[in-house]
C-alpha cells in the first residue's frame, strides 16, 4: 500500500496560542498491506499543552490534505470515522490511526508533521 504519491500527517493542534514545541515521532517509515487488510500507522508525540487535538490528515497529489479523523485530548473515547479509528493513550503520548479494509485509495507514504495554532 506504500506508494510516493500520497501523504498521511499527523498535526497536534492545541487550543490556545503558544511558543511551546511540539513534535511528533512515526515509528515505522514504511508498511506494505494488501487490499483488505487491516493496518496501523503508529505516533508518539510531545506537548506541554493541557487542551490540544490530535488529527490525521491524508495529502493526495493534488498537494491539497482532507482531514480523515480528529481526537480531542480531553475525551476518553477513541474516535471511530468509517473504515478509520484511532487508539488514543494520552499517559503515554501514544497516537495511532486503524485502517480497517485497506482499499486502494489508501495507499500512502508515511509522514507527520506538528503545529500549533
Amino acid at each position: 500500500m506504500a506508494c510516493p504519491g500520497f501523504l498521511w500527517a499527523l498535526v497536534i493542534s492545541t487550543c490556545l496560542e503558544s511558543g511551546m514545541a511540539q513534535t511528533v515521532t512515526q515509528s515505522q517509515p514504511e508498511m506494505s498491506v494488501r487490499e483488505a487488510e487491516t493496518v496501523t500507522l503508529s505516533c508518539t508525540y510531545d506537548t506541554s499543552e493541557s487542551y490540544y487535538y490530535l488529527f490525521w490528515y491524508k495529502q493526495p497529489p493534488s498537494r491539497q490534505m482532507t482531514l480523515i479523523i480528529r481526537q480531542e485530548a480531553y475525551k476518553q473515547q477513541n474516535a471511530t470515522e468509517n473504515r478509520f479509528s484511532v487508539n488514543f493513550q494520552k499517559a503515554a503520548k501514544s497516537f495511532s490511526l486503524k485502517i480497517s479494509d485497506s482499499q486502494l485509495g489508501d495507499a500512502a507514504s508515511l509522514a507527520q508533521d506538528s503545529e500549533t495554532q
